[in-house]
C-alpha cells in the first residue's frame, strides 16, 4: 500500500509528518486540501461528532472502525488511526490491529490506559495498566499486522518523566516504532528532547495545551517524527456552528450571519461532484444528468 510505505520511509528520513485531527470523511478530505502530509482519526472528535459524548471510550471499536474506514476511502493521504487501549486485552489488540489495517490506514495508536479510557485533556487523572501487560499488548501488534510497513505508535500516558521513559523504552523493545507521551507529563521541549533521545526512535507529539503556545514549527521539526494538531478542526467547527446557528436561530434569516458559509460550487468540488459527472458521462450515457445541474 503505497500511503503505508510513504509514511514509513518519511519517518525513517528524519523529515517530520504534520497532520490534522479528523473526526468524519468530510473533515478528512478538508485537511487533505489544505496540503496536510497525513491526517489522525481523532477518538475525541469521533466521540463529539458521532455520539455528542465525551471522550470516555463510549463508543465500540467497530463504530470507530466504520468511520476510520469511510475516512481511508475518502482520501489518499495516509491515515494514523487513534485505537484506544485496543479495546481489551493483547488478544483483543490482535484483531483491532488487523481490522484497522483492512481499512486501510497507515499507523495505529494503542495507549496504555486502563479500560475505559478517559481524555488527558480533559480528566484530571488517569490510570495506566501494569508495564508488563501494556507490553504484551505492543507485542500483540506486532505479531497481528501482516503488512510490516503498519507503524505500531505506542502511547503512555505514565504520569511522571521517568516512568513515560521507562515505559516508552520497553514498548521500542517490544517492536513499537513510535512512540507518543502525553503533554501533561512533559513541562518543556527540554524534557521531549530527554524523551527523544532515551528511545532513539521518532516522538508523536499532539500539539495540545502548552505545546500550542510554547513550540514553533522549527522545534516540532527537531523534536517530532510526527506532529498532529487533533481538536483544531473540531473546535474550529464547534465555534462556527454554535456562532451561526445562534444568529441564525435569533433572526430567523441567514443574510447576516457572524461567519461566512462556504460557496456551494466550492463545496461541491470538495466532495469530488465534477468526478461524479464525468463518470456519469462516460458509464451512464443515457442517464439525465442531474449532478451537473446540481453541482452548478
Amino acid at each position: 500500500m503505497k500511503q503505508r510505505k510513504w509514511f514509513r520511509e518519511r519517518l525513517a528520513s528524519g523529515q517530520t509528518i504534520f497532520s490534522a485531527g479528523a473526526y468524519d470523511a468530510l473533515s478528512a478530505k478538508l485537511i487533505e486540501a489544505a496540503g496536510f502530509d497525513a491526517l489522525l482519526t481523532t477518538g475525541f472528535g469521533i466521540s463529539a461528532s458521532h455520539l455528542g459524548q465525551p471522550d470516555v471510550e463510549l463508543y465500540t471499536m467497530t463504530e470507530n472502525l466504520n468511520v476510520v474506514r469511510h475516512i481511508a476511502n475518502a482520501v489518499d493521504i495516509p491515515v494514523v488511526a487513534d485505537c484506544d487501549t485496543g479495546y481489551g486485552n493483547a488478544i483483543n489488540v490482535m484483531r483491532t490491529v488487523r481490522e484497522f489495517e483492512q481499512a486501510g490506514v497507515s499507523a495505529i495508536i494503542l495507549e496504555d490506559q486502563v479500560v475505559p479510557k478517559r481524555c488527558p485533556a480533559i480528566a484530571n487523572r488517569v490510570e495506566v495498566i501494569p508495564r508488563a501487560e501494556a507490553v504484551a499488548k505492543i507485542k500483540a501488534a506486532v505479531e497481528a499486522r501482516r503488512d510490516p510497513d503498519l507503524v505500531i505508535i505506542a502511547r503512555t500516558d505514565a504520569d511522571s518523566e521517568e516512568e513515560s521513559i521507562a515505559r516508552a523504552q520497553a514498548y521500542i523493545e517490544a517492536g513499537a516504532d513510535m512512540i507518543q507521551p502525553i503533554s501533561k507529563t512533559f513541562k518543556d521541549a527540554a524534557g521531549l528532547r530527554r524523551m527523544k533521545a532515551a528511545v532513539s526512535k521518532p516522538l508523536s507529539l499532539q500539539v495540545l495545551g502548552w505545546l500550542e503556545k510554547d513550540l514553533s514549527a522549527d522545534d516540532l521539526r527537531e523534536i517530532s517524527g510526527m506532529s498532529t494538531f487533533p481538536l483544531v478542526p473540531l473546535m474550529t467547527v464547534a465555534l462556527a456552528l454554535q456562532q451561526n446557528l445562534a444568529a441564525l436561530a435569533a433572526a430567523k434569516h441567514a443574510g447576516n450571519l457572524p461567519l461566512p458559509l462556504m460557496d456551494h460550487k466550492k463545496f461541491a468540488d470538495v466532495l469530488g461532484f465534477a468526478r461524479i459527472t464525468e463518470l456519469q458521462h462516460r458509464l451512464l450515457p443515457e442517464a439525465p444528468d442531474f449532478l451537473k445541474s446540481a453541482a452548478e
